[in-house]
């Protein structure tokens, strides 16, 4: 009877292999690593932290706590063991402290005062040499009217002094360049050029009066003078603000008009080159 019944029963269809389970895990992981991968991709800056907050709740992730105050405990230590006597160290100790209320070193003013003469003094001198390199660099471009006698050149009081004797340059009473002049005159427009600082063009005379049609007096004749010679700069392409004309007559003698040739020297336009006036600057004196 039992076995009739057993035959009448339908069979179950066989089910699934077992490995289809573990694949469709598999594939279910892959599509949300993929997921995962393109969220990512996209860089959406909200949808990120939304993902993220969710993952977090997800998974349990504790959140922060702010403690407001620092957790404090009793040391076992400080309750029952009290702290020995310290004795000093025979070792000496150099310790080294700085304070806010004085953060400079405390230097003597006396000390001060030498660093600064000392300062000033190394920069007088690099200015000296400075300005005997530039005088001996003149005098080599000027070497053949030097040596002619038509103009000298000297280094005074930080200044650079071209002399223009009246031998060769202007004619007796006439503020007229000569004509042989010229080539002379196109090498110290050349050098003042190329120079620095400011420029003061001053006309002398001896002390013999002087009243011609041209000229009243030597104040006249030193200052057409000046002015000739600043005109020839001016051609040259020397520029105007860097020049000062000025004329003297015969108030300021390079030697005592005692005789004929000492009065021949007093005769002269000087180019003064003041190596210190900045460009631009303005004149603090005129004189030489």
């Amino acid at each position: 009877m039992v076995s009739d019944q057993a035959e009448e029963c339908p069979k179950c269809k066989a089910g699934a292999p077992a490995w289809v389970m573990t694949f469709a895990d598999l594939m279910s992981l892959l599509m949300c690593f993929f997921v995962l991968l393109l969220s990512f991709a996209t860089m959406d800056v909200n949808r990120f932290k939304r993902m993220a907050e969710s993952m977090k709740d997800a998974f349990g992730v504790q959140r922060e706590i702010p403690a407001y105050e620092t957790v404090k405990g009793t040391s076992v230590i400080a309750q029952h063991f009290s702290p020995g006597t310290v004795e000093p160290s025979p070792i000496e100790e150099i310790r080294q402290s700085t304070t806010q209320e004085q953060p400079n070193l405390n230097i003597p003013d006396s000390t001060r005062e030498m660093d600064r003469e000392e300062m000033e003094a190394r920069l007088e001198a690099e200015r000296q040499k400075e300005l005997e390199a530039e005088t001996k660099k003149i005098r080599e471009s000027l070497l053949d009217e030097i040596l002619a006698g038509k103009i000298s050149v000297e280094m005074e009081n930080r200044r650079i002094v071209i002399r223009i004797h009246e031998k060769g340059s202007f004619p007796s009473g006439s503020a007229v360049l000569n004509a042989g002049f010229g080539k002379s005159m196109k090498k110290i427009v050349e050098v003042v050029k190329h120079s620095r600082g400011k420029i003061i063009v001053a006309g002398h005379t001896d002390d013999v009066p002087i009243r011609t049609e041209w000229y009243r007096s030597n104040w006249e004749l030193s200052s057409a003078r000046a002015v000739s010679m600043a005109h020839e700069l001016l051609r040259g392409g020397v520029d105007p603000g860097r020049m000062v004309v000025s004329g003297y007559a015969d108030t300021q003698p390079l030697v005592p008009n005692s005789n004929a040739k000492n009065r021949a020297k007093n005769r002269r336009v000087e180019i003064i080159l003041m190596q210190d006036e900045a460009e631009g600057g303005t004149f603090d004196e005129f004189g030489p």
